[in-house]
């Protein structure tokens, strides 16, 4: 397997797009308004937006650049608009009209004609026809005007340079003065037949498919509810991922609203008019029905993922899961989110409403109903304290109830007790969360998932954390299917712990392999790229595990780094068979190291010479070694069994096949100080084999080792806990110490092949002292 950062096409396959096309419109919003925007036709798109304040303001977006798609998928960027003109059909409902002073107005940023940023305000009323609410609307954009009043108040647009497309959508009691409205307004906006005519109405755009890999993709509506559904599944399908999509409906963009006192708060009222559900806005529930139906086209499932995280701005107080002096569970996020308590009674069946929500999505598409508890757990500070403490944990834990003020370190037995008590409590509560999604599934099959963050409920400065946020309460089958999530490790190349908390969990709930599912990391920057790399070790590693479905989390990492995951040509595992060449003929090999270098003669008889190797390719002849017809026949029978050239296996390098200096000393032993392998930094858990040559003139990676050979210190201490991985990797159970030295000692054999699907020889020839050719050459493995 293997990955690319893409960072632009690079003669990769295109299309093209009329620009405006729906699928590329954005919407845009600040807090509380909500608005979705999806597609109803090839030229048609719709916005559903909700308002609570009198100066709630939605947008309606195109973008010049494309900045959300992958590389491989992006649009052209065309800033110049001049010779281009955009038709469109307007109705709406419950928004602002068009003829209103406040009503839908066109903002183009830009640049004027001196290249200083302008912004120009368009209405859209003074370029319509028909009536405020069902109008047809031609903008050309080389006679375009910003202003109320036409035509004096024109400013005209300078259209060779624009950045923004922004089509502002307001409640129809829009003042600007941020005055609490007295319910709800639920508006929408079609745009049908979408039209761009003359120069630049063409935009290329990126084509590729790329092959099926093997993965499935992890998303969140908190990161993508400003896109069309068809957009994003466009991106998954075309970037190789299948089966099913995990989307975290999220925490801060799903839900109903209501006002109480100053503030609005997550709402369980009626659905007013227009509305369908109680728990989720009318903008989330259009969008939800449009990726339900549409996955269902392209042949993905969906697993609704609802965890116990709210925004906290908008969460009941009574709802808040508490630490001992009584404050709030919140996150790092800002502005924060809070986790809900799962003793509270009517956060519970807040979060089963919006489940029962989801559910029935899933049911009316007529897709298969899937649905994740997305790490449920009792929130612990960074400073230790465990959020176990609001009222109606304290009223549930009644004479249990004891102080704990650090979660780390061994517990007491009525604390431990009291920690048994609230994983019960965490049980229970996700228990009767999949009953209610059985319960409005109607009959329909049901897949429960559960998704564990082994990092946190794993920790190993708080062995006693996992009795309340890895209850016994969950062991199998509470749930069809266990998720884990393990990305701090990931991020470190802590292999060893990813596998102690995976053996741990396995042994502690009793899923199998067969009922697990991976997530792969999380880079969350562009600046920690690198990790990029450690999610693809990790994606390996799930799948030896037998692992039957590994997600990448999440799609927007995915397009920003342009991240390309692809299976290569040849399967490694298939490729390489662990088989040792026969060493009584091996021993007499005849061996050339062999680097490649470009070699350019000047006209004044200077070279200029370039090394494209970093380290040499061994080719031997074997041939030497075959000295009686039984290794003949032996031979024969190896090179059947590799199919010629098809197998790569292991050969003793009869002059290099020691970390120690055979040069001095050919029968030396390895000693654990024979190579310096690493640098310990307290996070880092695996090294990589490699030998040096010349005082480290050249260093050379050791992937496959001769595993009952290998010796490790660390700090010249001899250590023994580690594990050998693969491809000549050291794995430490815990991150060797900051500053110590790491070194090894091994034998080692060279991966390598025949150079040919033919051996020629003769039984004749080769009793009269002919000296057979049996070329072999090496393998690069890639650790």
């Amino acid at each position: 397997m293997g990955f690319w950062l893409a960072s632009e096409r690079t003669g990769q396959q295109t299309d093209f797009i009329q620009r405006f096309d729906p699928r590329f419109w954005t919407v845009n919003f600040p807090r509380p308004a909500m608005a979705s925007v999806v597609t109803t036709a090839a030229d048609a798109l719709r916005v559903d937006a909700v308002f609570y304040n009198s100066d709630d303001l939605a947008g309606l977006i195109w973008d010049t650049k494309d900045t959300l798609d992958h590389p491989l998928l992006a649009y052209e960027t065309c800033a110049d608009y001049a010779r281009l003109s955009l038709q469109f059909r307007w109705r709406s409902s419950g928004i602002m009209a068009l003829d209103q002073i406040n009503g839908p107005t066109l903002t183009i940023e830009g640049r004027d004609a001196l290249g200083n940023p302008k912004n120009w305000y368009v209405r859209l009323w003074n370029y319509a026809s028909g009536t405020p609410t069902d109008a047809q609307i031609n903008l050309e954009f080389s006679a375009l005007d910003g202003g109320f009043m036409l035509p004096g108040e024109a400013e005209r647009v300078y259209p060779h340079d624009i950045d923004r497309l922004f089509i502002s959508i307001m409640p129809p009691d829009y003042d600007g003065i941020g005055t609490r409205l007295p319910a709800p307004r639920n508006g929408w906006v079609e745009m049908s037949g979408i039209k761009a005519d003359g120069g630049g109405a063409v935009l290329e755009i990126g084509d590729v498919m790329v092959p099926e890999n093997g993965l499935s993709m992890a998303s969140g509506y908190d990161d993508s509810f400003n896109q069309t559904p068809e957009r994003l599944l466009r991106s998954i399908r075309s970037l190789g991922y299948r089966g099913a999509i995990n989307h975290y409906v999220g925490m801060s963009h799903y839900f109903r609203l209501e006002t109480s006192g100053a503030g609005l708060y997550a709402s369980l009222s009626a659905p007013q008019p227009g509305e369908e559900f109680a728990a989720i806005n009318q903008p989330c529930t259009v969008w939800h029905r449009d990726l339900a139906v549409r996955a269902k086209a392209m042949d993905f499932t969906i697993i609704f993922s609802l965890s116990y995280e709210l925004f906290d701005a908008h969460c009941w107080s009574a709802w808040k899961q508490r630490a001992e002096n009584g404050d709030p569970a919140l996150t790092g996020w800002d502005p924060p989110s809070t986790l809900l308590s799962p003793a509270q009674p009517a956060a519970m069946a807040y979060l089963q409403a919006v489940a029962r929500a989801f559910t029935a999505i899933a049911r009316d598409a007529g897709t298969a109903i899937k649905f994740q508890v997305g790490e449920p757990w009792w929130w612990t500070m960074p400073d230790g304290r465990i959020c176990l403490y609001d009222a109606a944990a304290k009223a549930e834990f009644g004479a249990a109830l004891v102080s704990i003020a650090d979660i780390k370190g061994p517990k007491t037995a009525v604390q431990n007790a009291m920690l048994d008590q609230a994983g019960a409590m965490l049980a229970q509560s996700t228990a009767d969360l999949m009953a209610a999604v059985k319960d409005e599934a109607l009959g329909a099959p049901v897949e429960t998932l559960l998704l564990a963050y082994l990092p946190s409920i794993l920790d190993e400065t708080a062995p006693e954390a996992k009795r309340a946020n890895l209850p016994v309460g969950w062991a199998s089958p509470a749930f069809d299917i266990l998720q884990l999530e393990d990305y701090d490790w990931v991020i470190a190349g802590n292999h060893a712990a990813t596998q102690r908390g995976i053996d741990l969990t396995t042994q502690r709930l009793g899923y199998p392999a067969s009922a697990q599912h991976y997530f792969a990391g999380f880079v969350l920057t562009s600046d920690t790229r690198f990790i990029w790399a450690n999610m693809v070790d990790a994606i390996a590693a799930a799948q030896r595990r037998g692992t039957p479905e590994t997600f990448i989390w999440a799609l927007p990492q995915v397009a920003r780094d342009g991240f390309t995951f692809f299976h290569e040509q040849e399967d490694e595992m298939d490729a390489f068979d662990d088989v040792q060449f026969p060493i009584s003929i091996g021993r007499n090999a005849m061996v050339s190291p062999q680097f490649s270098t470009d070699i350019i003669t000047t006209l004044s008889g200077h070279e200029k010479r370039n090394s494209d190797w970093a380290d040499a390719r061994l080719q031997f002849d074997a041939g030497p070694g075959v000295r009686s017809e039984e290794e003949l026949r032996s031979l024969i029978a190896f090179f059947r069994a590799r199919r010629g050239a098809a197998k790569a296996f292991r050969f003793t390098d009869p002059y290099d096949h020691s970390s120690n200096d055979m040069a001095e000393n050919p029968d030396a032993p390895p000693t654990a100080m024979d190579q310096i392998i690493g640098t310990g930094d307290g996070e880092k858990a695996s090294f990589q084999l490699v030998k040096t040559y010349e005082a480290g003139a050249q260093t050379r990676l050791i992937t496959r080792p001769v595993p009952s050979s290998v010796l490790v210190a660390v700090n010249g201490m001899l250590a023994s806990n580690w594990t050998l991985g693969p491809l000549g990797q050291i794995i430490f159970d815990l991150p060797p110490a900051a500053n110590s030295q790491i070194t090894a000692g091994f034998l080692f054999d060279v991966p390598v092949r025949f150079a040919s699907d033919r051996i020629d020889m003769s039984a004749s020839t080769f009793l009269a002292g002919d000296i057979a050719e049996v070329p072999l050459i090496e393998v690069r493995d890639a650790p």
